[in-house]
């Protein structure tokens, strides 16, 4: 069933880039939602990726009690193509053109492949923009508060394996070091945690030895022996065939579409392993951006409110373990409750 209120597919004017908007949702709000930049082996390929990604940003802004819904940027790249700083500047004038037809509808910013800096360019041809440097009035990166979202998902988490919200002593498993990962990874160091870690990019080593942790692939991180596993890099890591050699006790981390497939999280209930829906996980960069560009509200009312998300992934924790159901299930019910209740008062 199609359920996104619109999908927009454009050539863009300067580059010829194929370019995706997907507002799924604008029932609490304007949809919201970064601008990925990737490489795909089809343009239909970044469509159906734009599609997920924003049925994922309702529910994210949803359960972190934002007036806001779901949408999604993504500009599809041929493989092999290179974008030199003239022609980056062009593709990024057809996004902002783009979403400034929409009307106000939905607002974009940084995702995979972009970043704060590409919001100014696109800033220069519409309003609907967030996460530009504070220099431009913008919020600044949402990496660190994306990193303080996932620990307090995290200690939601392992209060529900154990009892303590306590990360020392535990091991994590953290896939992707990248500014959110690393992020992630140094603060549950600081707090006392053992780590495993890996990365694509070896020069990532050197992170490792800084925490004191123990570097394996990628592929071996995956099936380590560890209380919880952290994907932070790509989605799409946890299938069928992966369920039955985790190694895990539970699974949360802020990389997007973590699930190969809806049914993967029925698998990861009957194994035994606690999914954390990664849209509330990686909520903390989104509420940042919105409540200090537009609620205005002071860092340590920003920082409260990211530590929610804490509170929000234990009443999922709760609900479902008195269902004996998926988490997945139990978040999609309070999301549904949540478009529910506000639609009828709107």
């Amino acid at each position: 069933m199609f359920t996104h209120e619109e999908v927009h597919v454009t050539a863009g004017r300067r580059s010829g880039l194929p370019i995706t908007i997907a507002i799924h949702s604008t029932a609490l709000g304007p949809g919201l939602g970064g601008c990925r930049l990737w490489t795909y082996a089809d343009w239909r390929d970044g469509v159906e990726d734009a599609l997920r990604l924003s049925t994922a940003m309702t529910a994210k802004t949803a359960l972190a009690g934002l007036a806001n819904g779901g949408g999604k940027t993504v500009v599809a790249l041929p493989p092999g193509t290179r974008l030199d700083v003239d022609a980056r500047r062009a593709l990024l004038h057809d996004v902002g053109d783009a979403v400034e037809t929409l009307g106000g509808r939905y607002g974009t910013g940084p995702d995979v492949g972009t970043g704060t800096d590409d919001m100014v360019t696109i800033g220069e041809r519409t309003d609907h923009v967030f996460c530009r440097p504070a220099a431009h009035g913008g919020s600044g990166s949402s990496s660190p508060g994306t990193a303080a979202g996932v620990v307090a998902a995290l200690r939601a988490t392992v209060e529900h394996l154990d009892g303590s919200a306590d990360p020392a002593g535990r091991t994590f498993g953290v896939i992707g070091l990248g500014s959110v990962g690393a992020d992630v990874a140094r603060r549950l160091a600081a707090a006392g945690a053992h780590l495993v870690v890996s990365d694509v990019r070896a020069d990532a080593r050197a992170l490792a030895d800084e925490w004191g942790a123990r570097w394996v692939s990628p592929e071996e991180a995956l099936t380590a022996e560890v209380d919880v596993l952290v994907p932070s890099a790509l989605g799409g890591v946890l299938t069928p065939a992966v369920v039955p050699r985790l190694r895990c006790r539970a699974v949360v981390g802020p990389a997007n579409n973590q699930l190969a497939s809806p049914d993967v999280a029925g698998l990861l209930h009957e194994q035994g392993v606690l999914w954390g829906p990664d849209y509330v996980a990686s909520a903390g960069g989104i509420v940042h951006a919105v409540a200090v560009e537009q609620y205005r509200e002071t860092e340590a009312v920003v920082a409260a409110r990211i530590d929610r998300i804490g509170d929000t992934m234990a009443e999922i924790y709760r609900t479902a373990a008195a269902a004996n159901e998926p988490p997945a299930r139990a978040a999609e019910r309070l999301v549904a409750a949540r478009l529910k209740v506000t639609a009828g008062t709107r």
